[in-house]
């Protein structure tokens, strides 16, 4: 049901023909990279934090980690992620195919500006086996993101 939500989302926008549906699992950041053939990074991974009991999502580069120090100068709040068992619950999709994209209504997204580095990412599409190939500018408009956002710790070099 989440991959129809989603699906249903990004073609609102036209971009249903930029989903690959895949064989192999795109569950993490590396299956999703090794599926698509694709640098890890350039998978925009959807996180999903409690803020004052509820959920919010923020999309990062697929390598990025969470700086806890900016996450709560942003947000006010400690960066708490919803516990595995409650995520398709609380965002409308589950483990392994969070995406900003037909998820349940009232749920604020953010991008985080570590994907600015990048002209095309590949975030998921509803589900563990699927994901959507998107400009960054598509991103922006089909996540109807909020905002940008900076609460990723800087690469190491």
């Amino acid at each position: 049901m989440s991959f129809e939500k989603a699906a249903s989302a990004l073609k609102r926008f036209g971009y249903e023909d930029r989903i690959h549906v895949l064989t192999d699992s795109s569950a993490t950041v590396d299956l999703a990279a090794q599926a698509l053939g694709v640098e890890p990074a350039r998978i925009a991974k959807t996180l999903s934090f409690v803020v004052d009991d509820h959920a919010i999502l923020v999309v990062t580069e697929g390598t990025a980690r969470v700086d806890n120090h900016k996450f709560k100068e942003t947000f006010h709040t400690k960066a708490k992620m919803i516990p595995g068992s409650q995520v398709e619950e609380m965002t409308g999709h589950a483990p392994g195919g969070v995406c900003p994209f037909g998820r349940r209504e009232g749920i604020p997204t953010y991008l985080d500006v570590s994907l600015r580095k990048f002209d095309v990412v590949y975030p998921a599409a509803g589900d563990d086996h699927s994901a959507v190939r998107l400009t960054i500018s598509e991103l922006e408009k089909c996540s109807e993101a909020e905002g940008w956002v900076d609460v990723c710790k800087e690469p190491q070099a």
